[in-house]
């Protein structure tokens, strides 16, 4: 299935229904007073954020959401019946926006969230509700109102609680294999992956945790350079950064620099986010270099970790390393 993470749609409440003119019909009554009903509210359009799904895939297939309108009143002081309202399910962790203001209407971070995203008008009044001393049958009715339509976009940001970040090719997907069940497609050429994969870490006493790879970032991705805000958002919400590195490269130094400051520019808070930096292929390098670079990234960060992806050399102690670290962040 496609991983789809942003869409556009268009959202229409039910218009409230037509209050009614009518009077009583009775035998021996000439002149019964009022009895038109009240029109119906209209339906409105709520997003609600549902479990197990993972894409906005489905809006694909469709993008107009319309509710029910409200039914007309009645004679007989019969008022209209309310309009059924429509409930589009969307992933948890999805934002949704006004396509004309860019304002956030909604952020639905837990099941069961719901955001009403287009209200449903006002039934229209019935001809008793204009019923007075001097004006005791009243020949007039209001209309419903109609209900609002807007169109919208919706944006997924991945719920996980360790995110994966590094050049192309740093060996994130090769990582995220070894650390959970994850499958993600794995060779030797840059942008392997070109969307975000989703990982569960389960390791020994310690709560189970989500890890999300998402595409390898380049210099430029704070401005969208190769697609980097659609995949910088996916670790907005995450705890724990793992700063992915190949030791083996001779520019490693310098691409530690420019993940960090793609980081910084996109969010400064991210800047500032708990991470784990992971010196990885330390199986194509001798243990003096490794001792070395260790040395050197201990001054930006406080966890420096040297791995090999592929013959899984050290890949328990980063484990226990992340375990720990969320156990740390979360008291």
């Amino acid at each position: 299935m496609a991983f789809i993470d942003e869409a556009k749609f268009f959202v229409k409440a039910g218009d409230g229904g037509n209050g009614c003119v009518s009077f009583r019909r009775e035998k021996y009554v000439p002149k019964g007073g009022p009895n038109g009903g009240d029109g119906g509210k209209g339906g409105s359009v709520i997003i609600q954020a549902k479990k197990g799904l993972h894409s906005l895939i489905d809006f694909q297939y469709r993008s107009h959401f319309k509710a029910e309108r409200g039914e007309h009143g009645q004679g007989k002081d019969m008022h209209g019946r309310g309009g059924k309202d429509c409930i589009v399910d969307v992933p948890i962790g999805s934002v949704v926006r006004s396509v004309e203001t860019n304002q956030i209407l909604a952020d639905l971070t837990f099941e069961g969230a719901t955001c009403i995203v287009a209200a449903g008008g006002e039934g229209g009044l019935g001809n008793p509700r204009f019923a007075s001393g001097t004006n005791r049958t009243p020949r007039i009715a209001t209309s419903g109102k109609g209900g609002e339509e807007f169109w919208l976009k919706i944006e997924l940001k991945l719920l996980a609680d360790v995110g994966l970040v590094g050049l192309p090719n740093a060996g994130k997907s090769t990582l995220l294999s070894k650390l959970s069940a994850a499958h993600p497609k794995i060779a030797a050429y840059p942008f392997t992956t070109l969307e975000p994969q989703l990982g569960v870490m389960q390791y020994k006493y310690h709560e189970p945790c989500i890890i999300a790879d998402i595409p390898g970032l380049v210099a430029g991705a704070h401005d969208g350079i190769g697609l980097g805000h659609k995949f910088l958002r996916h670790i907005e919400r995450t705890s724990v950064l793992l700063h992915i590195l190949d030791a083996a490269d001779e520019n490693v130094k310098e691409n530690y620099e420019i993940i960090s400051k793609e980081l910084a520019l996109y969010k400064e808070d991210l800047a500032h986010r708990t991470q784990i930096l992971v010196l990885n292929k330390r199986d194509l390098i001798d243990d003096s270099e490794v001792e070395s670079l260790t040395t050197y990234f201990h001054k930006y960060c406080p966890k420096v970790m040297s791995i090999s992806g592929e013959t899984g050399e050290g890949i328990d102690n980063l484990k226990e390393t992340i375990a720990s670290t969320l156990e740390q962040y979360k008291t």
